[in-house]
């Protein structure tokens, strides 16, 4: 594929944005999910296609989580390749959500803490 060009008219295409809280960081109203879309079973181009689309639609808010994939972690490593091939230029304008999750652990309020997402992240 040659050197991505986004569309110049990316924000003018009538997707609203809303303001996320009092932080002042505006998300389109529309993000692009990640989960089992960028899997290893799933072709980089094809993949690099879609996000190309979504951008160039003016969605900017990327939504990831460290086991999505599959295999988990998969999609952020994605997102990595995809940030060097395309989008690194493009970053300030990019909002790229990820969680922090473990399979292994069972859901409960106390078990999706703040220690445990810095402890799964490190």
């Amino acid at each position: 594929m040659q050197n991505y060009l986004p569309n110049e008219e990316r924000y003018s295409n009538g997707i609203q944005f809303r303001r996320c809280g009092k932080s002042g960081i505006l998300l389109p109203s529309v993000s692009l999910g990640w989960w089992h879309n960028f899997g290893a079973e799933n072709d980089y181009d094809h993949c690099r296609e879609i996000v190309r689309y979504a951008f160039d639609h003016g969605i900017t808010h990327m939504d990831l989580a460290n086991n999505y994939g599959p295999p988990p972690g998969h999609a952020e490593e994605m997102m990595g390749r995809m940030m060097q091939d395309d989008l690194r230029p493009y970053r300030d304008e990019l909002f790229i959500a990820s969680k922090a999750f473990s399979m292994r652990l069972p859901i409960t309020v106390t078990s999706v803490s703040t220690g445990r997402c810095m402890s799964a992240a490190q």
